[in-house]
């Protein structure tokens, strides 16, 4: 219950107040005097105040005064026997929020302070709502003021106290691994190991061995036992990134692990329990995976408990200028360049470009800009920005040809065209498009085949054609 500090001269009334009051379950604090009154009231929390305009020492209006002071949302009901209109609107103006006449009826001033504390809470949780929905959620290292990015930070925030498992989903580069370092670090796990794996980074023969460890003699090489990831991640987090590409039969494990919290080391019969928390993330479409059977439907559902969406940045273009300042801050520092800003223009061509690489190519692009220039202000000269191959119909509607890109116009900013240089058939500028995508998939068809908006098995026909022999990837 509430917390009641009365302040009166009269020792009855002020005794008969704190019985009756107290009676109704209200803790009471008692004062004679304005004076003891602001002693409690700075020692004490305090709910509601009662006092008595006629005091001695200080009276009842400078004490009304003070105590706003303190606490200006604080409710205070003024008691008098010196009634007139004049007193009550001078109590009124100097903060009060009742005015009783004395002699009142106890009943009176226990409606009265009913009353008073019933409004009090709801202006509290009026102001309590306002500020949730106008709060602006932060995180370190975490660029996010557009509503879009404003959202996933509100339910990171949400999730992170929580042991659930939570599977990101988003484009390359649009930042699910400080996303998924943010969950662990606002965690009850904060204090644990927080391990990161890139999935696709692994060769399938050896990803089980890394996730799980392995036993002496499990394999050739094998002198010694090694734990694996799980293990190192006990009492922490596991961020399990491109989990799309996990194979199936790692993917059997891995869902023993969520349900069982238990496995054996490849080659090993001891069963070892972890307590770890997963985060997941891929850039594919695990639904559609689902549909053609490279991956589990069990094992989606046990990861997609908290599904966390991370849009593009061509989709939050309202954060850019705030992450060129952050990146240009931090490469400026780094390399010690007497660079200020971004010219107006400068900061126009970034904004108009379509992102492929999201936030991990305009990070590139400021530090690159940062170490080519001589300048003190980045202009349009010092943004170079990388040709990309576009997915079919994403940037200009549905049957574009692969052959959409960007290129670089002469002293303005970079356009969409959708033809091939001069000189060049469209069959070659697609094969163009097809072997950069490959150089930087770092010769991984399947993320080419994502790249380029295209299946596996188109992309495999189209480099038949071009003569590229179909090797297996390392």
């Amino acid at each position: 219950m509430a917390t009641i500090l009365i302040v009166e001269d009269e020792p009855k009334m002020l005794r008969l107040l704190e019985l009756n009051l107290a009676e109704d379950g209200y803790t009471t604090l008692a004062a004679s005097d304005a004076e003891a009154g602001l002693k409690l009231l700075r020692k004490e929390k305090v709910d509601l105040i009662i006092t008595d305009l006629k005091l001695p020492g200080m009276n009842g209006l400078e004490f009304l005064q003070a105590a706003k002071r303190t606490n200006a949302a604080l409710p205070v009901v003024v008691m008098t026997a010196y009634g007139t209109v004049e007193t009550a609107v001078e109590a009124m103006k100097a903060g009060a929020s009742d005015f009783v006449l004395k002699p009142f009826s106890l009943e009176e001033i226990k409606l009265v302070v009913r009353k008073e504390l019933d409004v009090h809470q709801l202006r509290e949780e009026n102001r309590d709502l306002r500020e949730a929905l106008g709060r602006r959620y932060e995180f370190k290292n975490i660029v996010a003021h557009s509503p879009r990015m404003q959202e996933v930070l509100a339910t990171v925030e949400r999730v992170a106290t929580t042991n659930a498992t939570v599977l990101l989903g988003g484009e390359s580069g649009a930042g699910k691994d400080l996303i998924a370092r943010a969950i662990h670090q606002h965690s009850r796990r904060a204090s644990g190991p927080f391990i990161k794996i890139n999935c696709t980074a692994i060769p399938e023969n050896l990803l089980e061995s890394e996730l799980f460890g392995y036993e002496k003699g499990a394999f050739t090489g094998a002198t010694t036992s090694k734990p694996g990831k799980f293990e190192l991640a006990d009492k922490g987090s596991i961020f399990l990134d491109e989990i799309g590409d996990v194979p199936p039969a790692i993917q059997v494990k891995l869902l023993r692990v969520l349900q069982e919290r238990e496995f054996e080391r490849l080659g090993g019969t001891r069963t070892l329990k972890v307590d770890v928390r997963l985060i997941a993330a891929t850039n594919r479409d695990l639904r559609a995976a689902l549909e053609d059977g490279t991956f589990r439907e069990d094992l989606y559902y046990r990861l997609n408990v908290v599904p966390i969406s991370i849009p593009p940045l061509r989709e939050h273009k309202e954060d850019i200028p705030y992450l060129v300042d952050h990146f240009l801050q931090r490469f400026v520092r780094e390399s010690g360049k007497p660079i200020t800003g971004v010219t107006p223009a400068a900061l126009k061509v970034l904004m108009d470009f379509h992102w492929p690489g999201n936030v991990r190519e305009l990070e590139n692009i400021i530090e690159r800009a940062v170490a080519l220039s001589t300048g003190t202000v980045l202009d349009v000269g010092d943004i170079h920005l990388d040709f990309r191959p576009g997915p079919i119909g994403a940037m200009s509607g549905e049957g574009q040809s692969l052959a959409t890109g960007t290129v670089a116009a002469p002293g303005s900013a970079t356009q969409l065209v959708p033809f091939p240089p001069d000189g060049m058939t469209l069959e070659q500028f697609e094969d163009e498009i097809i072997r950069e995508a490959l150089r930087r998939a770092g010769g991984n068809k399947s993320q080419a085949a994502r790249l380029l908006g295209l299946s596996r098995n188109a992309l495999r026909y189209r480099l038949s054609k071009m003569g590229v022999p179909d090797e297996p990837e390392a």
